[in-house]
């Protein structure tokens, strides 16, 4: 795909002291290049349980394209295209939660555990032209 209407695609998941750090960076491989690092940030839950943040950001359009790809095959991409009002804020932000278990399993489904957040191109910058923008780019998928 060319000229995308994404300035950048944050992903993002938790790891509890219940999990395996490398089998949530694992699932969120399931969105990036094959290249792409994963960062890792370790930090306390509130009765000091250990937690790892995962994340990556894609800037790139060749991996951008990547994560649409994989989007393309979630079940259920005309319920999210059909509630972009409600997963774009005022910032032109898009929101979607993913299941990291799915994920791991290679597999893209709606769910909870892993966080997609994409900066919308828009022009001027407001919600309804994000939505519009975005609409039509998963319109596309």
């Amino acid at each position: 795909m060319s000229n995308l209407p994404l300035h950048y695609v944050d992903l993002r998941a938790f790891s509890y002291a219940t999990e395996d750090d490398k089998r949530v960076a694992d699932a969120l491989r399931t969105f990036v290049p094959d290249d792409m690092e994963i960062e890792r940030a370790s930090t306390e839950g509130y009765h000091g349980d250990r937690i790892v943040v995962c994340s990556a950001r894609v800037e790139r359009a060749d991996g951008m394209d990547v994560v649409l790809d994989r989007l393309a095959d979630l079940e259920g991409i005309e319920t999210v295209i059909a509630d972009l009002d409600e997963r774009v804020d005022d910032n032109c932000a898009f929101f979607l939660t993913l299941s990291k278990g799915a994920a791991y399993r290679g597999e893209v489904a709606l769910g909870n555990g892993l966080t997609l957040r994409a900066k919308i191109e828009a022009y001027p910058a407001n919600k309804e032209a994000a939505v519009s923008n975005l609409r039509a780019l998963l319109a596309d998928l």
